[in-house]
Order: C-alpha cells, then sequence, then structure tokens
C-alpha cells in the first residue's frame, strides 16, 4: 500500500508540474503582456516600463522558475486588475463555487443512484433503454446550451428561478442542474453496471433462496457492493464539476472562482488566470488521488 501511494503521490507531482508549465506557455503565447497591461492608447514608452517593472524582459525559463517558487511558498502574484493579491480573490468567491459543485454533485447523485438501479433491474426492457438514451443526451448535450434553454424556459418565461446571482439559495438551482448533467452519465452507467454484475453474484441468489423480499435484497445487499465504485467516482467528478464552473458560472453570471477566471481571460489579468487554473488543477489532482486511494482500499488488486 506504501508503494502504491508513493506511485501515485508522483503521478501526481508531475501532473501538477505539468499544469504549471502549460498555463504559463500559454498565458505567454497569448500575446504581448505588457501592451495588454498598458491598454490599447498606451505609448512605447509606457510599455517598455511595464515590461520592465513586471520582469517580463527576463528570460522566460527565469520567469517561471520565478512564479513557480513564489507559488509553492502560497505567493499567487498579484491581480493587475484588482491590485490585490491573487489569493484574497480567490479565496472570497471559493464559497460560490464550491456550494455551486456540491450543489450539482447532490443532484447528479440524487437522479443518477435511482436511475442506473432502474436500469439494471429493468435490464434489456425499454425501460433501461430508455434510460440510457437519456444519458447519452446528457453527455452529448453542451452545458452553456442548456443553461440558456433554462434560463428562457425557468426563468424569464415561466419567472420559477432567478436567471443570475446568488443572493438566494434559489440561484444554485439551475446553475447546479446544468453542472449535474455532466456528471450523471457516467454515475448512471457505472451504477447500472455494478448492479448487474452485483443482481448475478451468488450471494445474491443465496438471499432469495432465503426468501428476503426483492427491495431489501436490492437496496441492502446489491446496492451496497455496487455503490463502492460510485462514491469514489463520484469524488473525480467533483472535481470535473468544478473545473467546468468557469463556464457554468459566467452563463449565470455567479460570483464564483469560474467567473473570475472569465472576467479575467477578456481583461488580461494572467497573473489570475495562471492562479485559477493552478488551484482547480491542484484540485482536481487531490480528488483524482483519495479516488485512487479509496479503490485501492475496497480492491487490494489495485494496488500491484
Amino acid at each position: 500500500m506504501a508503494l502504491f501511494i508513493v506511485r501515485r503521490l508522483w503521478l501526481a507531482a508531475s501532473v501538477c508540474l505539468t499544469v504549471l508549465v502549460v498555463s504559463f506557455i500559454l498565458t505567454r503565447l497569448s500575446g504581448d503582456l505588457a501592451a495588454s497591461i498598458a491598454g490599447p492608447n498606451a505609448s512605447a514608452a509606457d510599455i517598455a516600463i511595464i515590461t520592465r517593472n513586471y520582469g517580463l524582459d527576463r528570460p522566460l525559463v527565469v520567469q517561471f522558475l520565478d512564479w513557480a517558487g513564489h507559488a509553492a511558498e502560497g505567493d499567487l502574484g498579484r491581480s493587475f486588475l484588482y491590485h490585490v493579491p491573487v489569493w484574497g480573490l480567490i479565496r472570497d468567491r471559493l464559497p460560490v463555487t464550491l456550494t455551486l459543485g456540491l450543489t450539482g454533485l447532490s443532484i447528479a447523485l440524487l437522479v443518477a443512484l435511482p436511475l442506473g438501479i432502474l436500469a439494471a433491474v429493468r435490464e434489456g426492457s425499454a425501460m433501461d433503454r430508455g434510460i440510457m438514451m437519456v444519458a447519452l443526451l446528457g453527455q452529448a448535450m453542451p452545458g452553456f446550451w442548456l443553461g440558456l434553454v433554462m434560463i428562457v424556459l425557468l426563468g424569464l418565461e415561466l419567472q420559477w428561478l432567478p436567471i443570475s446571482g446568488v443572493d438566494t439559495w434559489q440561484g444554485y438551482i439551475m446553475p447546479g442542474i446544468v453542472l449535474a448533467f455532466s456528471a450523471i452519465p457516467a454515475l448512471m452507467r457505472l451504477t447500472r453496471s455494478g448492479m448487474i454484475d452485483a443482481l448475478a453474484a451468488d450471494y445474491i441468489r443465496t438471499a432469495r433462496a432465503k426468501g428476503l423480499s426483492r427491495p431489501k435484497i436490492i437496496l441492502k445487499h446489491a446496492l451496497r457492493n455496487a455503490a463502492m465504485p460510485v462514491v469514489s467516482i463520484a469524488a473525480v467528478q467533483l472535481g470535473f464539476m468544478l473545473g467546468g464552473s468557469v463556464v457554468i458560472e459566467s452563463v449565470f453570471a455567479l460570483p464564483g472562482v469560474g467567473y473570475l477566471a472569465w472576467e479575467s481571460i477578456i481583461k488580461n489579468d494572467f497573473p489570475v488566470v495562471q492562479a485559477v487554473v493552478l488551484f482547480l488543477a491542484v484540485i482536481y489532482i487531490v480528488l483524482t488521488l483519495l479516488a485512487d486511494m479509496m479503490n485501492a482500499v475496497l480492491d487490494p488488486r489495485l494496488r500491484g
């Protein structure tokens, strides 16, 4: 188990380093950063001063090592737009993004688990095929398009829910549903396949032979084993959702980390862009690492 943890930690560190390099290179390839910071009416002298003051005239390797070193110490730099530390901006907006991600994950589990169980119990039936079709549609449907449809239908036409902001808890419902649609297909298929395997196991036949009721066999015995991989995958899906919050928060104008990233991309605030990409990547890596360890604890064969 110790060797497995060391390998996974090494892999996580390698992925984190790759994200650091890629996010740094992409911001440098986006154009002349000094000209973007100075604005369209800046003179060549202004741009030269900004280049020198921000250290943009140094070799790229030196700039990267300087930024990565400060990031490793917890210093993500200062925002060119807000003139405050980047970590403060992320910290202030993190509760909105976490609440949105957990709302989406809760909705996804509430929908995916019952439908996955129903599809497994009715395997091969029209209901099973219909549920799988819903999963396919959910996977193929772009989140921003679904968000716009819900804004028009539920927000403007029916006026059931607010179309933007999080002044009330209802503001999380529509973006949470849109985020959930990206996770429901994977969770539903995993629940279905796990339940089909569990229902064909010997201990289920023994339970039937003992005369246990069908709901007790399904919910107490089969679901307990089938839900284990679903729980670990749910952690990974939460990381996907937090990454997808950039688009969803922009569509619904939610003041979270994703919307901060969108604003920073538009206004060339590249220290914030780099920090948000790194922050979301670290969250995803940590959740994936926890899911791997959880799977290894549940199934010792994965440790080899």
